[in-house]
């Protein structure tokens, strides 16, 4: 399978040119729906997060980038789908939604967008609806220095305890997925430093 043999590709770049280091690893459950929301600095976010997970991630990436020639042949085999941004994607939540239902790792950078300094930008709310939505734990992950690999930085990926919100028989409220939006965003910021 493509998804394998790139994952082990990426590892050996990322271990051996990268000096790359992953922490909390335990954290992420064995199996069921996962929602991993994660900071966002450079494009070898994706790749730094896919390979740390000892499970397959299916990432929501961009919808541009599924324009690219060639580029765009690589992330699907990789299992990632496209997202619109700035709009409610109902062909990207659908899939999303399956993602969950069949007990897979879904990846969301939550930020939306890739920090230009590295600084953690507000978290939107996707992530945390389609967790309260699904019953999924939001697991946050802190990716750093992976916009710094050529300037001596070391990788680091540290992935921290799942978050769970109880929503028994009804359906959640704003103030729920805020709650749970902002407890993802401190997990994140705390295990940045």
């Amino acid at each position: 399978m493509f998804y394998h043999f790139a994952k082990f590709v990426c590892y050996l770049f990322l271990r051996f040119i990268c000096r790359w280091e992953v922490r909390g690893r335990e954290h992420v459950p064995e199996a069921g729906p996962v929602v991993i929301v994660a900071n966002h600095v450079s494009y070898l976010d994706p790749v730094a997060v896919g390979v740390a997970c000892p499970r397959l991630v299916r990432f929501m990436a961009k919808e541009e980038l599924f324009h690219i020639p060639i580029f765009k042949y690589i992330i699907k085999g990789l299992q990632a789908f496209p997202v619109r941004r700035g709009e409610v994607d109902r062909a990207a939540l659908k899939t999303a939604l399956q993602v969950l239902h069949q007990g897979q790792v879904l990846g969301i950078f939550a930020e939306g967008t890739r920090s230009p300094d590295g600084s953690l930008l507000p978290f939107q709310a996707g992530a945390a609806v389609l967790a309260l939505k699904t019953g999924a734990p939001l697991l946050p992950v802190a990716v750093k220095n992976t916009n710094a690999i050529f300037r001596g930085g070391r990788i680091r990926v540290t992935f921290g305890r799942p978050l769970k919100m109880i929503i028994s028989g009804r359906s959640y409220t704003p103030q729920e997925v805020q709650d749970l939006t902002s407890a993802a965003y401190q997990e994140v910021k705390k295990m940045l430093v």
